[in-house]
């Protein structure tokens, strides 16, 4: 979800009616709440300053888990994930299941609190992300191969595409065919149908693998 970030807060003084602007720089940030304008220092009078969600300056942000491909992983191995800050006009460029290059500034998130007593030295990290580039997009210019097509249509002959779709699940996994193509239904979805009283039925599915533990 996009979320606006805060750039300068803005307050209103309830004495001497000032408006104050804090620029915040920091993912964490103090609010002020004493007036420091000339006009309360002079009168000595400690104004509240109640913050001005009209007057501040806000930023649209999305944070964002990138994985990485599954061709890319070694046998045995989980995919390795990293989380993504995109500010301004990068959010929304991101989707689930595109593939993307990003170029950023790798950064820590110090832990606060009680939780950074028990961290010590450790941090969480992230990128903060300068520029996306959507692979995706790519797709509506490839050219198709005629040798390619040919080899689709003698599979579509064949009859066994659910069979040779199925069996290219995790290859390296022998047997389990019928959970591939449990999983193959679901990574493919289907169409949502609406019924004559209004219901809709959608078109993917849910799955639930169970096995033996060990």
């Amino acid at each position: 979800d996009v979320k606006p970030a805060v750039q300068v807060s803005a307050y209103t003084c309830d004495r001497c009616g000032c408006e104050i602007f804090q620029p915040v720089t920091a993912k964490q940030y103090t609010p002020l709440t004493m007036c420091p304008s000339s006009d309360c220092k002079a009168n000595q009078a400690k104004g509240q300053l109640h913050p001005s969600s009209r007057a501040s300056k806000f930023l649209p942000f999305q944070e964002a888990k990138v994985q990485e491909l599954a061709e890319q992983v070694p046998i045995g191995q989980i995919p390795r994930s990293l989380t993504v800050h995109c500010f301004g006009s990068l959010v929304r460029k991101i989707n689930p299941g595109d593939v993307v290059d990003i170029s950023g500034i790798f950064l820590p998130t110090p832990y606060t609190g009680f939780k950074a007593m028990k961290a010590g030295l450790l941090t969480d990290t992230y990128l903060e992300a300068h520029h996306v580039h959507q692979h995706k997009k790519a797709y509506s210019e490839m050219i198709i191969d005629p040798l390619l097509v040919r080899r689709i249509d003698r599979y579509r002959q064949s009859g066994q595409v659910y069979e040779l779709l199925a069996k290219s699940i995790a290859p390296e996994i022998y047997g389990h065919l019928d959970v591939k193509k449990a999983l193959l239904l679901l990574l493919i979805g289907g169409v949502t149908k609406e019924m004559g009283d209004g219901m809709k039925i959608r078109g993917d599915i849910n799955v639930c693998l169970m096995g033996d533990p060990g």
